[in-house]
C-alpha cells in the first residue's frame, strides 16, 4: 500500500475501534482473519498506533503541587510572623508549620520582580529592568521577554503540569493588552492553561477590570476582588483534583493587595480603629521589639533613623494625625482581608488531602510603597502624573477612605514603618525597597517547622527551586529555541539544613538608576539623585550619585555607612557591580521616568495620525494601546442616525481616577474630561436633531498639557471650555479605552454604570491634528 492508503487505513481502523468499542483482546482475535482484510487492518493498526500516537506527558513521580501567593507592596515588617502589627493568622500558620526566610530579596518593583519570579532569570537579562510601563529600546528595558527565557510554568506544562494564573499580571506591555494581543507575554504564552487576571499594575477592588484568558470579563461589581480570586482558585483546585488527581498543578495567586487602591469591605474597615493612633515612630519601635522577640532579625539589629523627608509623628497637627492614622487602619484592614482569603485556599487544600504535597511560597514583589507621598492620597493618579495631593483634598475624602469612591494610598511614613528596621521604600535598592518576607510551606519536603532560614536569596531563585522540587530540568531548547540558563539559585539545599552556607556569592540590583551590589556579606548601594518615590521628575547625572557601604553580615538593617572607613572595599564592590551590569544588560542607564511613561504611545503609533474604532468590538483596550491624545491637538468624531431616545457612551477612556467620556444623555451630546480632585471640564450641546447627525469634539492645544475644548453638532460649534490642566502621563493604570460603553469605574459622574449606547453606533474616528 502507498502512504495515502496506509494513512487512510489507520484512520478507518481507529475509527472502527472507536465505533465498535473493541477492547485490545477483541482486536487480537481479528488478526486470525485475512491479514489484508479490514479486520486485519484494524488489529494491526491498533497495535502500531502506539508508535505514532503521542503519549501524554507525565510529571516525575511525587512531583508536588505548587502555589505562589504573591502580595503587592507588602513590606518586610507588615506580616505578623515577621513582627508586623497587622493580624495575618493564616500566613503565620504556614510559617509556624514551615520556614521563614529573613534574607530574601526582590527587584524593588512589581513588573521586574514578577517577570524574574516566573523566568528564574535576573530582570535585565529578560528585558524587564524596570516596569513594563517605562520600557525603552535598550535590551535590558524593552519589556519583551525573549523566547529564550521561558517561564517555570512553560517547563512544567511540558511535563504534564496543569497551570493556573490568578490576579495581577503586569509584566506584559500595556500596548499588547487587547483582544488581539499578541499573547506571547500573557499568561497563556508563559505556560498557564487557565488565567483570570487584571493586566495592569493595579485594579479597583470593587469594580475590577478583568480578563478571562484572552477575553474581557463583563462589567460587574464585587464584594472585593480578593474574594473572587480565592473563589476561582478553590474552584480550579477542587475541579482539577476531582478529574486528574494524579496530575500536579502550579498556581500563581497574585492579589492586587496591598498596592493602591487600599480597599476593604465595610465589615473590615473599622477593625483597626484607633490602633495606629500611636503614629509611625512608635510603631517602628514596637515592630523592632516584636522582630527581636520572634528572632526574625538579629538581636543586635539597630533601627535606622527616620529620614528627614518624613516628619516626626509628634510634630503633626491633629487633622494630619487623624487622616494618617485612618490611612493605616484601612491598609491594615485590607491586609487582614487578603490573609483571610489565603487561609480559605489553604483550608481547601487540607480538606481534599493535598496540603502535604503542595509547595507553597508566600512573598511580595517589593518593599512597602512610599508612592503615596507626604500626605497620602485619595487618588493615586496624582503621583502617576508627577503631582502630590494636598492635605485639604485628602481631608475631604476622609470619611469615605477605603470605599469604592476612593482610590487611596497611605502616607510614606507608614511605608517606612512597614519596612522596619530598614531605610527607604519600594524602588530603592536599600533594604527597605528590596528586602521582603518569604514563607515556604511543604510538609512532604520540609522536615522543620517554624524555623528561620538566613541564607541570602533573590526572587529569581524561586523558579529553580520549583524545578528542583519537581525533578524537572531546564530544557536545552523549548519549541525550537535555545534556552538561557536560569540565573537564579535553587533554595532547596536550605530547606532541611539551617546551617547550609550561602550558595550565592553576589547579587546586583538596579531600579530607575538606584543601584546596589551584594557580595559575600558586603553591600554597596546608591540612591540615585537622592530621589524619593514620590518625586518622579528628578533627573540628575549618574556620576553625581553617592555610594554607601554596609557590612550587612554584621549590620542587618544597613544602619552604619562604612564608605569612608573602607573606601577600598567600596571600590571593589563598585567594580563587581560594573561587571554584573555589563553581563546582565543593566547599561545604559536612563532615569527620566515621566518621559519614559509618556513616550510609549508615541513610539507605538509614530507617524499615525488617524485611528478608526468600530462598534461593538472596540472595547477593553489598554489606555496605552489607544490613540495618543495627551498633549496633542485632536478631534473625536462620529456620525449617528438619530431616531430619538438614543443614549449612552460613544467613547470613553479612563475611569473615576481620570479620563474623558463623550456620550448622549437626555437627548444632548456631552463631553466630560475628569481631571484630579473632582475637577471636571464639561461641554454639552442643545437638544440633538433627528436623522444623520455629525458629532465632534475638538481640542486646541494652547499650552503644554492644556488648551480649549470645543463641541460641534453638524459642523456648528455648540459649546467651548477652557481646559487649563490635563493629565501628563496616564489617566489610570487599570481602566481602559472603550467604544459604546464605559467599562470599569465611570469617568463621568453623570452616569453610574457602563451606560452602553442604545442606538446604532458605527464607528468613532480620532484624528491627531498637530
Amino acid at each position: 500500500m502507498n502512504q495515502v492508503q496506509i494513512l487512510t487505513s489507520r484512520i478507518l481502523a481507529l475509527g472502527a475501534i472507536a465505533l465498535t468499542g473493541l477492547q485490545p483482546a477483541a482486536a487480537q482475535d481479528i488478526q486470525t482473519k485475512d491479514v489484508e482484510g479490514f479486520g486485519g487492518v484494524i488489529a494491526r493498526e491498533y497495535e502500531n498506533s502506539r508508535e505514532w500516537w503521542p503519549a501524554d506527558p507525565r510529571p516525575p513521580e511525587g512531583a508536588p503541587n505548587v502555589i505562589m501567593f504573591v502580595l503587592d507592596d507588602v513590606g518586610f515588617a507588615q506580616v505578623g510572623s515577621f513582627g508586623g502589627l497587622i493580624e495575618t493568622p493564616n500566613i503565620d500558620k504556614l510559617a509556624s508549620n514551615g520556614l521563614r526566610y529573613n534574607n530574601f530579596h526582590t527587584t524593588a518593583l512589581c513588573s521586574p520582580s514578577r517577570a524574574s519570579l516566573m523566568a528564574g532569570r535576573f530582570p535585565h537579562s529578560i528585558g524587564l529592568g524596570s516596569h513594563a510601563l517605562t520600557a525603552m529600546g535598550f535590551p535590558g528595558y524593552n519589556a519583551v521577554m525573549p523566547a529564550s527565557a521561558k517561564s517555570v510554568a512553560n517547563y512544567l506544562q511540558s511535563v504534564g503540569y496543569v497551570n493556573y494564573a490568578l490576579g495581577k499580571w503586569d509584566h506584559t506591555p500595556l500596548y499588547e493588552v487587547s483582544q488581539v494581543g499578541p499573547f506571547d507575554r500573557w499568561p497563556s504564552g508563559e505556560g498557564f492553561q487557565h488565567a483570570y487576571t487584571f493586566m495592569a499594575a493595579d485594579v479597583h477592588q470593587f469594580v475590577p477590570v478583568m480578563w478571562n484568558d484572552h477575553s474581557p470579563e463583563p462589567y460587574r461589581k464585587s464584594v472585593h476582588l480578593d474574594q473572587d480570586l480565592a473563589d476561582r482558585a478553590i474552584e480550579w483546585i477542587t475541579g482539577h483534583k476531582s478529574i486528574k488527581p494524579d496530575l500536579p498543578f502550579l498556581m500563581l495567586w497574585a492579589s492586587g493587595s496591598m498596592h493602591s487602591p487600599h480597599h476593604a469591605p465595610d465589615s473590615y474597615l473599622d477593625r483597626y480603629k484607633g490602633k495606629f493612633d500611636m503614629g509611625w515612630d512608635k510603631a517602628r519601635e514596637a515592630i523592632l521589639a516584636r522582630q527581636k522577640q520572634l528572632g526574625i532579625i538579629p538581636q543586635k539589629t539597630e533601627l535606622t533613623e527616620r529620614i528627614d523627608e518624613i516628619p516626626a509623628w509628634d510634630s503633626l497637627s491633629a487633622d494630619e494625625k487623624r487622616l494618617y492614622a485612618r490611612q493605616m487602619e484601612v491598609f491594615a484592614a485590607q491586609m487582614e482581608w487578603v490573609d483571610f482569603q489565603i487561609g480559605r485556599i489553604v483550608g481547601e487544600l487540607e480538606r481534599i488531602g493535598e496540603l502535604e504535597n503542595t509547595l507553597i511560597f508566600v512573598t511580595a514583589d517589593n518593599g512597602a510603597s512610599g508612592e503615596g507621598g507626604l500626605a497620602g492620597t485619595f487618588n493615586e493618579t496624582y503621583v502617576l502624573n508627577g503631582l502630590q495631593t494636598s492635605l485639604e483634598a485628602n481631608l475631604r475624602h476622609l470619611e469615605r477612605w477605603g470605599r469604592e469612591d476612593t482610590y487611596p494610598h497611605y502616607h510614606a511614613g507608614w511605608a517606612m514603618a512597614g519596612n522596619t528596621p530598614f531605610r527607604y521604600f519600594k524602588q530603592s535598592q536599600h533594604r527597605g525597597g528590596q528586602h521582603d518576607h518569604l514563607v515556604v510551606h511543604w510538609p512532604d519536603g520540609i522536615e522543620a517547622k517554624g524555623e528561620i532560614r538566613k541564607q541570602y536569596h533573590h526572587i529569581s531563585d524561586i523558579a529553580p527551586t520549583i524545578m528542583e522540587a519537581a525533578g524537572v530540568q531546564v530544557p536545552d531548547s523549548y519549541h525550537g529555541v535555545k534556552q538561557q540558563p536560569m540565573d537564579g539559585t535553587s533554595m532547596l539545599y536550605s530547606f532541611n539544613d539551617a546551617a547550609a552556607p550561602d550558595r550565592k556569592r553576589r547579587q546586583y540590583f538596579e531600579m530607575f538608576g538606584n543601584r546596589a551590589i551584594w557580595a559575600d556579606g558586603w553591600k554597596a548601594v546608591t540612591l540615585h539623585a537622592n530621589r524619593m518615590p514620590w518625586n518622579v521628575n528628578v533627573v540628575l547625572p549618574f556620576d553625581q550619585d553617592e555610594w554607601e557601604l554596609y557590612h550587612v553580615a554584621e549590620d542587618f538593617s544597613e544602619n552604619v555607612n562604612l564608605a569612608s572607613v573602607h573606601p577600598e572595599k567600596l571600590e571593589e564592590l563598585k567594580q563587581i557591580f560594573d561587571e554584573e551590569a555589563w553581563k546582565y544588560n543593566v547599561y545604559p542607564l536612563y532615569d527620566d521616568m515621566v518621559k519614559r511613561l509618556t513616550k510609549q504611545q508615541d513610539r507605538l503609533f509614530e507617524g499615525q495620525n488617524q485611528f478608526v474604532y468600530f462598534a461593538p468590538g472596540a472595547f477593553r483596550i489598554a489606555e496605552k494601546a489607544s490613540a495618543p491624545v495627551k498633549n496633542r491637538a485632536h478631534r473625536i468624531e462620529t456620525t449617528l442616525e438619530l431616531q430619538g431616545g438614543e443614549e449612552g457612551v460613544i467613547v470613553a477612556v479612563g475611569g473615576m481616577t481620570g479620563g474623558f467620556s463623550m456620550f448622549v444623555q437626555d437627548g444632548k451630546l456631552h463631553f466630560d474630561y475628569n481631571y484630579l480632585d473632582g475637577v471636571h471640564y464639561n461641554l454639552v450641546s442643545p437638544p440633538l436633531p433627528q436623522g444623520a447627525t455629525e458629532l465632534k469634539f475638538n481640542f486646541i492645544k494652547t499650552r503644554e498639557f492644556g488648551g480649549i475644548g470645543e463641541l460641534y453638532v453638524n459642523g456648528e460649534k455648540v459649546d467651548e471650555v477652557e481646559m487649563p490642566q490635563m493629565h501628563i502621563s496616564t489617566y489610570s493604570l487599570a481602566e481602559t479605552f472603550d467604544i459604546g460603553l464605559d467599562t470599569g469605574t465611570q469617568v463621568s459622574r453623570l452616569y453610574t454604570d457602563p451606560f452602553a449606547f442604545k442606538g446604532k453606533l458605527d464607528r468613532v474616528v480620532i484624528t491627531l491634528t498637530d
